[in-house]
């Protein structure tokens, strides 16, 4: 078994995989329904499912590695996960493929056990750093994997996007045998439910959680309404709309890639406050242009670059403040933050939907953005409040 902790690059493949878990098969959806006979509304359970299961195993598996090991669950997660990408390959019938396609939501384990295990090894400035690493990096994953998947359905079929989620998980399960030693700190306790209910009950965690958490919504408010708006505004074609959609994305990753470089040297109060004063000063630019009547695609795309780079200088600093509330707790305290933020994405990806499809405007979805932005920076400034109280007892 190796000794030395895993490669920052090993944490970053762990994380992406994740996410080209989720929208790799995007593209591949009519043919699933056509080959398999099932009606597309079942079929696209298999993301909504994925989603869900997604959130309950980032719920079980961050205590999980809190109590057993970061070790030890990554490679149980993996086996799982190969098995189930092997299940849906070969699945014949619907309820097959979507029985292994949730199954295949362990895979999240990558990204709870990789926020555990930096903070396993840092300070709270060194762990906002790496994770801004890995989050610039792995920030490709969301634009390449439908790519790749709409590719792969052309030329091999749906099954192949399969196939490649079962070798990559088996070239993975090997990297993280042969890299990944234990992070945990030996002779750490493991953790009792008063551990667990302490860090329930702690306002610090979950501010920074809601920080974190109401940035990415502001994201999955643009993702979810902008196909609506720059359809029935601006008659944009699904390939311009896709470039649209890439603007936030981008932003987001030169704002990691900030952090980053930053975080370990300016901390991570200025850069979350930095962020979120960034993204309600473009937004309410953003809703002044469109008062003024300029509709133009730019003061939408232009601006939410600056979104996104907001999003970049805080998601990664409030992440790793939650995780240092109680360091012996980190696998607990990713698992849960990052299961309440796929579930807060998913509840603004239905009332945005609700919203746009009375009004398919700019400044309704702009609106709604600039909500989900002040939400955070209030629950940033409790945060730092509570910070500043606990440093000075």
């Amino acid at each position: 078994m190796p000794r030395t902790p895993p490669r920052l690059i090993t944490l970053t493949l762990l994380t992406a995989l994740s996410v080209l878990t989720l929208n790799m098969i995007l593209p591949s959806m009519p043919s699933m329904a056509r080959e398999l006979a099932a009606r597309e509304a079942v079929v696209a359970l298999s993301v909504s499912g994925y989603m869900l299961a997604s959130a309950l195993f980032m719920i079980t598996l961050g205590p999980m590695s809190d109590r057993l090991g970061r070790r030890c669950v990554m490679l149980a997660a993996l086996c799982i996960y190969v098995t189930a990408s092997l299940g849906c390959a070969l699945a014949s019938e619907v309820s097959t493929l979507l029985f292994f396609r949730v199954l295949q939501g362990v895979i999240v384990a990558g990204a709870v056990v990789s926020s555990a295990a930096i903070r396993d090894q840092y300070t709270a400035r060194e762990s906002a750093g790496k994770l801004g690493a890995i989050l610039s990096a792995m920030a490709v994953a969301p634009m390449l994997g439908p790519i790749l998947g709409g590719f792969l359905d052309g030329a091999l079929g749906w099954r192949s996007v399969f196939w490649l989620y079962t070798m990559s998980g088996a070239a993975l399960l090997l990297l993280v045998w042969l890299d990944m030693g234990e992070t945990r700190p030996p002779g750490l306790p493991p953790p009792h439910l008063a551990d667990w209910m302490a860090l329930l009950r702690s306002a610090r965690y979950w501010a920074y959680v809601l920080c974190a958490g109401f940035s990415v919504g502001a994201f999955y408010v643009f993702i979810t309404g902008v196909p609506y708006v720059a359809t029935q505004t601006w008659r944009l074609t699904p390939a311009q709309i896709g470039i649209g959609v890439g603007s936030i994305t981008g932003g987001f990753m030169l704002g990691a890639a900030i952090t980053a470089r930053l975080a370990p040297r300016r901390g991570t109060v200025a850069l979350i406050l930095i962020g979120r004063l960034l993204s309600t000063v473009v937004l309410l630019l953003m809703l002044m242009f469109f008062a003024g009547g300029v509709t133009h695609p730019l003061a939408l795309f232009g601006l939410t670059v600056f979104v996104g780079l907001g999003n970049g200088m805080t998601v990664p600093n409030a992440n790793a403040g939650a995780l240092t509330v109680r360091p012996d707790l980190a696998g607990t305290a990713a698992g849960l933050g990052g299961a309440l933020s796929i579930a807060l994405g998913a509840l603004l990806s239905g009332v945005t939907a609700l919203v746009v499809e009375r009004s398919a405007t700019p400044a309704a979805v702009a609106t709604m953005m600039l909500a989900c932005v002040l939400s955070s920076l209030v629950a940033a400034l409790v945060a730092i409040r509570l910070d500043h109280a606990a440093q000075s007892t």
